[in-house]
């Protein structure tokens, strides 16, 4: 499935669906459909609109949650079922499951999520198949999706598109303004006269090329979008659905939001919101840097300073270097998407959750599509969402208090997914809450879940063995998209916009992992291990020093094991269950620091550092929470705390080190890593009582974007590119060499300032 559609009509609701087949593009198209909502069968709804004309009541088979049976209400438009929850509401009835697109329901209820079976008569047209009405079933389709990298270059904002690139599966192309005889070039340029035929000529090319996806960079909220306002401005239609249908770049309701892109057999991927969802990391997502961090080069053109006035040049004076900087941004998003194999998540995403291929987020709406259709096959209906609003909430995941220092030989257990085992082992479920039977099993807030009956605990289950399967085969998209929306389940259920949101449910699963982490702690210290730290899932087990690697990673492994088939027995003889609860043995930190909180004695939480080895037998130093792995510090700070950090643990000298990077600061020889970076997250004007150092930098400066680079001066912040003011050497100093470097020297009964003094006193 590329793209779903629906739309009113007087006949009924009309469903469009592209899909990717082995045959080429297929559309599916069903007319007549109905829009659908539930009403307890004790509910009146006479008198809610005039007549009965735009809507039929049926008797159902089927209950609410609470057991009342309902009747289904049928409307010919989803306009229409809309107009009625509205009276509705005004007239104190309660509705079920009215917020459904027409076209998510038709898919849910048929076990659809993205890969499927269409059996019926199948038309030719141009460039597409098309089917009407065909009976529609799940698969196992694996698709190859024709794909092309677009990017697009312009003469700075709002002004006229000077060329656009694709490349794609072995295929180049620039399309830009002039002409091949005023700049001869080997390159693939396409030359139009002016910016409309261009972008006509870019239409164009794209229904000759006709690929399922679209790549890109800030693809949707620039590209796409520039090209549609382009587009608009010569009153071009912007035809770049399949099949000449008009596609649409929706702008956000509020700010904050991303634009949408509805392309009709079209779906358009950004690299920058497939990676995160992906749950890639970088200290920047600019193309360059991304591009250097994954495939060892950058674009063409680097840096925001002066890339505007060079790209100009290029048009003006070298084009064929201008396509080529064009083409070459192309082709990193490509290899950007083929080494980390996003297009192949994506799809498994949309597999795992039936969500629209190109939809990012959406943890709520994969719940519903997964849970409701199984509901309903157990002869039940849902709420609306919002329907039920509670005063309780339910905690977070268990930290616990850490013991300070500087130690050797430190375990991590980990729970193997905590939440989706304890969902799994305690049958925690919304329908098995709302009919816990005779026998139920204890949960907390008052809440009791069923043996017998259950929804969530089976989609789990399926999940799980789904993840098994793809480690065994190496497929790790399918592995990373089945674990992210197997523990997206504990955040939905505790989120507000899910329907079936009630703290019991949320509170059974965060305070079974409370006591899960509580009790194998004091099952680990009744066998004499020290537990200095345990964090949600996981739990840090000191050894001590003299345990060789060998011996500590027996170690490890014996705890786990044993840790596990405790679990299994005491669950089983307290719940008379089997317990789904695996402990895994995952790190082992030779050296290891777990900090203070600055300032205090106190231990920190989800801040530490230690060395390991990793799989290649090499040693690394791992950093979580610290200065070193955090954006908002200097390029100095966390070089400077991950080498004083590597010393420290490896017991060399490190305060002459301390000593010349000092020296080295003041000297004025460091200024390039001295800069900091950071986002605006709202307008400028925007801030008015505290106003950030970054915020102050961009007002100093010429033409803000959305990341300010700046350095602290004598004068305060300014930009980078703009700054007249000797940098303030002392801040560094203070502010970012000094944190950095007492979290581990406090444990050395040394510090900074006593090491910098000793070095001024020299003089």
């Amino acid at each position: 499935m590329v793209t779903r559609h629906w739309r009113d009509t007087p006949d009924g609701i009309e469903l469009v669906f592209w899909a990717c087949s082995p045959e080429g593009p297929l559309r599916l198209s069903f007319s007549g459909q109905q829009a659908v909502c539930f009403v307890d069968r004790g509910q009146s709804t006479e008198g809610v609109l005039p007549g009965n004309s735009d809507f039929t009541r049926r008797p159902l088979a089927l209950e609410n949650l609470q057991g009342a049976p309902v009747d289904g209400l049928y409307f010919r438009q989803q306009r229409q079922l809309l107009r009625f929850r509205d009276r509705a509401r005004e007239a104190g009835i309660v509705l079920m499951e009215t917020d459904i697109k027409p076209s998510n329901r038709f898919l849910m209820e048929r076990f659809i999520t993205a890969t499927f079976r269409a059996s019926g008569e199948v038309s030719q047209r141009n460039n597409y198949l098309e089917m009407t009405a065909p009976r529609l079933e799940s698969s196992d389709f694996k698709p190859a999706f024709a794909y092309l990298s677009l990017d697009i270059e312009t003469d700075v904002i709002g002004g006229e598109v000077l060329s656009i690139a694709f490349c794609g599966q072995g295929h180049e192309e620039v399309l830009m303004q002039g002409s091949a005889d005023n700049w001869p070039s080997d390159l693939p340029i396409r030359w139009f006269a002016d910016e409309r035929r261009l972008l006509e000529g870019f239409l164009q090319r794209i229904a000759d090329l006709d690929p399922d996806l679209l790549l890109g960079w800030n693809l949707i909220n620039f590209d796409l979008d520039y090209l549609a306002r382009r587009c608009r401005r010569y009153r071009i239609p912007f035809l770049l659905g399949r099949g000449g249908e008009s596609a649409a770049i929706l702008q956000p309701q509020q700010d904050g939001q991303q634009c949408i892109a509805s392309i009709p057999g079209r779906v358009a991927l950004d690299g920058i919101d497939n990676l995160r969802s992906a749950f890639f990391s970088f200290e920047s997502f600019e193309l360059g840097q991304v591009a250097r961090q994954l495939l060892g080069r950058g674009k063409l053109i680097e840096g925001s300073e002066g890339k505007v006035e060079e790209i100009l040049r290029q048009f003006r004076e070298d084009r064929p270097a201008l396509a080529t900087y064009n083409l070459e941004d192309c082709r990193l998003v490509e290899e950007i998407f083929q080494h980390t194999d996003l297009i192949a998540f994506a799809a498994q995403r949309a597999v795992m959750t039936g969500l629209p291929l190109g939809r990012q987020g959406g943890s709520v709406a994969a719940f519903d599509n997964l849970y409701l259709p199984r509901m309903h096959r157990a002869g039940v209906v849902a709420h609306d969402i919002g329907a039920f609003h509670y005063n309780t909430s339910s905690p977070g995941g268990y930290v616990m208090d850490s013991q300070p220092g500087l130690y050797d030989n430190v375990l991590v257990l980990d729970f193997k997914s905590l939440y989706p085992s304890i969902i799994r082992t305690f049958r925690i479920d919304p329908l098995g809450l709302a009919h816990p039977g005779t026998d139920p099993i204890p949960g907390f807030l008052d809440a009791c879940f069923s043996r017998e009956i259950s929804i969530l605990p089976g989609i789990i289950d399926d999940l799980w063995k789904q993840r098994e399967q793809a480690k065994r085969h190496h497929d790790a998209p399918l592995s990373q998209a089945t674990k992210i929306i197997m523990n997206s389940f504990y955040g939905v259920l505790g989120s507000s916009g899910c329907r079936f949101h009630n703290p019991k449910l949320a509170s059974s699963i965060t305070r079974r992992g409370h006591q899960v982490i509580n009790h194998s702690r004091n099952w680990l210290e009744e066998r004499g291990f020290q537990v200095i730290y345990g964090d949600t899932d996981s739990l840090f087990v000191l050894l001590g020093p003299e345990y060789p690697e060998e011996e500590a990673n027996k170690t490890g492994q014996r705890l786990a094991r044993e840790l596990t088939l405790w679990w299994q027995a005491h669950i089983r003889q307290e719940f008379r269950l089997d317990s789904y609860l695996e402990l895994e043995f995952e790190t082992h930190f030779i050296r290891f620091l777990m900090p203070t909180i600055r300032g205090l004695e106190k231990g920190s939480k989800k801040r530490y550092a230690g060395y390991i080895r990793d799989s290649q037998g090499d040693f690394q130093i791992v950093f979580k929470g610290l200065e070193s792995v955090r954006s908002d510090w200097t390029p100095l700070a966390r070089e400077f705390q991950r080498e004083l950090y590597r010393r420290v643990f490896f017991n060399e000298p490190y305060r002459d080190f301390i000593r010349e990077t000092v020296t080295a600061l003041k000297a004025g020889r460091l200024d390039w890593k001295l800069v900091y970076r950071k986002r605006l997250r709202r307008p400028l004007d925007a801030y008015q009582r505290n106003v950030p150092p970054h915020v102050q930098a961009a007002r100093k400066q010429k033409t803000a974007g959305r990341r300010i680079d700046y350095l602290i001066t004598l004068n305060g912040p300014e930009p980078t590119s703009e700054h007249t003011t000797p940098i303030d050497y002392q801040h560094y100093i203070d502010r970012q060499l000094a944190p950095a470097a007492d979290g581990i020297l406090h444990f050395l009964n040394d510090s900074f300032e006593a090491i910098v003094s000793d070095q001024m006193a020299l003089f």
